[in-house]
């Protein structure tokens, strides 16, 4: 199950492959371990970009998901392994918001990945209460049931600057 890894942001290095198992382990238990993803960090600027170009939001968000099962490939042309889609994390807003939950960073990043993974697989909490309930039980359980990991986030001596940068 491949996962293509990308930071574009300078005030934190992440453990490139203890996130990449992260992403393979909630793969697995989402019942895609043949499924290939992107994994993109960005800062606020960008993520902000993104979601005024695809969703008609003029702010930053914490995650955006863009799925490619949207697309009508019929099962028989589909590639193996089958990609996914790509998960766009705003690494500013993450350390703003696991600060403000009293998280570590790599709760948090974990946190909007499963919540990311999970829109790629098609839960949408924005289409009902039902489906949001449903979405939200379902995060709870990935995050529960997944191995303590080593860290995979490290904040540059900077970090206090985060918010301020891209």
């Amino acid at each position: 199950m491949p996962v293509h890894m990308q930071s574009h942001v300078r005030l934190v290095r992440f453990n490139h492959q203890l996130i990449v198992k992260l992403a393979q382990a909630v793969l697995s238990k989402v019942g895609e371990s043949s499924s290939e993803m992107g994994l993109t960090f960005v800062g606020d600027r960008r993520m902000r970009r993104l979601n005024r170009q695809y969703r008609k939001k003029d702010r930053t968000t914490d995650v955006l998901a863009f799925a490619m099962r949207d697309a009508h490939v019929p099962h028989a042309l589909r590639l193996t392994p089958w990609p996914l889609g790509d998960v766009v994390i705003s690494a500013p807003t993450a350390a703003r918001q696991a600060r403000q939950g009293k998280r570590s960073l790599d709760e948090e990043v974990a946190a909007l990945m499963v919540h990311g993974i999970l829109h790629l697989c098609g839960y949408d909490h924005e289409r009902s209460e039902k489906e949001a309930r449903r979405m939200h039980r379902r995060e709870r359980m990935i995050l529960r049931s997944l191995a303590r990991l080593p860290k995979r986030v490290n904040r540059t001596r900077h970090a206090s600057r985060i918010t301020h940068h891209e």
